[in-house]
């Protein structure tokens, strides 16, 4: 049985100062966008999941920060782990930062993820090599695929932005944030 609150301090407004409870927040969930110039356009790589979470689904690379690790650090480590993508290499073109970070609520922790997002260009022919987490890998064309936005084949909305963003302001060579979002290694 939970005890019952005892700091009611609120505001004039009637605001509670002091939170009583609510759901943990977590920043330790990474995604790692990857892209090449295809003959038609961009095309995204999406990795089948081998093992649950999410068995059986299609998503970016994906991964938790470990102690000490930054969150840049993580996609540049899960890149090389999952897809044996050293993103300091000549394979990799660019690295960067979106800027936006998107919360989602997981029911099965009570928590509110805010996970960063992350995007590295890779050389036309690049292809991955899927450690055990992965059981196939695909390309997604955009801004179209098998007649649907390339964002359509992707599963969560935070994710369809990330590819939003990754079409906008990062793919085009002319896009304004592109520099900005730059990460150096």
């Amino acid at each position: 049985m939970t005890p019952p609150h005892t700091d009611d301090t609120r505001t004039p407004e009637g605001y509670r100062l002091t939170p009583t409870g609510g759901p943990a927040l977590r920043a330790d969930v990474v995604d790692l966008y990857v892209f090449r110039a295809g003959v038609q356009g961009v095309e995204l790589l999406q990795l089948e999941r081998n093992k649950a979470p999410l068995l059986g689904t299609w998503q970016p690379v994906m991964g938790h920060v470990e102690p000490g690790e930054r969150a840049h650090e993580t996609a540049v480590r899960e890149a090389l782990e999952e897809i044996a993508l050293d993103v300091r290499s000549e394979n990799a073109l660019g690295f960067w930062a979106l800027e936006q970070v998107y919360p989602y609520y997981l029911p099965a922790l009570d928590c509110i993820v805010m996970s960063p997002r992350f995007v590295v260009e890779v050389a036309g022919d690049w292809e991955p090599t899927l450690n055990e987490e992965h059981t196939a890998h695909r390309w997604i064309g955009a801004p179209m695929h098998d007649g649907r936005p390339a964002q359509d084949h992707f599963m969560w909305p935070g994710q369809k932005n990330a590819i939003s963003e990754l079409l906008t302001e990062i793919a085009p060579e002319s896009a304004v944030a592109r520099d900005h979002l730059r990460i150096a290694l």
